[in-house]
């Protein structure tokens, strides 16, 4: 389960900005984001990020199983006592549990012994508002985690605001992003089915490409989708496609959305064309 949490890593430290805004509500002006082991005996996690402020420090653990080698409030408070004493500024620690559980350690929210008492804030993935996800690309792949009472309603929600994504590479990022964190609530036949309104997306913008007469763009974009669908092209295959006309790559371009493998795409070439 270690792939969900690190990736939700990945996340935290791409986007620290929205990170910081979901769950400190501010506006930081400075962020940077450390990178230390705090001790000479590390106990940190791949899952572990810190992200620094001006003012604060946010402690950020992600969590997929409830097991540890050593009790998550135990960690954070020896987390927090070595990041005050190196860094000497308030730290805000949260541990976001990413799959639903009715394990008592995704409720609990403090360390006690008999002369201490410690607190750090746990959030729940499956009660949070979806909507505070949807609206944001960064948070948009924890968006299926989130509290809903239609999987095919927020999928379908999640799947059209990665169509809205206007960069492609930041799109396609994001949409593998989704999938893989879909995976610990949907099944995945169900997340393709339902995230397969990206791809359809990706037809739309293929053919307002062509619509502007922009060919050799259209080109290079139907030559990517195709890599990504299928692996690499073979270069004998996709020369193939260069010498095809607008309306030959317009109906290519709908028409590839159904394609299983790269067998049909040849057979479809020996169909539409006469090479």
């Amino acid at each position: 389960m270690a792939e969900y949490d690190n990736l939700c890593k990945i996340l935290a430290e791409k986007y620290p900005r929205d990170f910081i805004r979901w769950l400190l509500n501010q506006e930081p002006q400075t962020i940077e984001i450390l990178k230390t082991e705090l001790s000479i005996e590390p106990i940190r996690a791949d899952s572990v990020t810190f992200l620094q402020t001006e003012n604060r420090i946010l402690h950020l653990e992600f969590q997929t199983t409830v097991k540890s080698q050593k009790p998550i409030s135990l960690r954070m408070l020896d987390y927090y006592v070595r990041l005050t004493r190196k860094y000497q500024v308030p730290v805000t620690q949260i541990v976001i549990f990413l799959q639903e559980t009715s394990d008592e350690i995704a409720f609990t929210e403090e360390y006690v012994s008999e002369v201490t008492t410690h607190r750090y804030r746990v959030i729940r993935m499956w009660e949070q508002d979806s909507a505070i996800f949807l609206g944001n690309v960064a948070l948009l792949p924890l968006a299926p985690l989130t509290q809903t009472d239609s999987a095919q309603v927020l999928l379908s929600q999640v799947a059209e605001e990665i169509a809205k994504i206007l960069d492609i590479e930041t799109r396609q990022n994001t949409a593998a992003y989704t999938e893989i964190l879909a995976g610990l609530k949907f099944e995945k036949d169900f997340i393709r089915q339902l995230l397969r309104e990206d791809i359809m997306q990706e037809s739309v913008i293929y053919q307002d490409i062509l619509q502007k007469g922009e060919q050799k763009e259209a080109l290079r974009f139907l030559n990517r989708q195709l890599n990504r669908r299928f692996g690499e092209i073979d270069s004998s295959i996709f020369e193939r496609i260069r010498v095809l006309s607008t309306e030959q790559l317009e109906q290519l371009g709908e028409e590839f959305l159904d394609f299983s493998n790269v067998s049909d795409l040849v057979v479809w070439l020996e169909k539409n064309t006469n090479i």
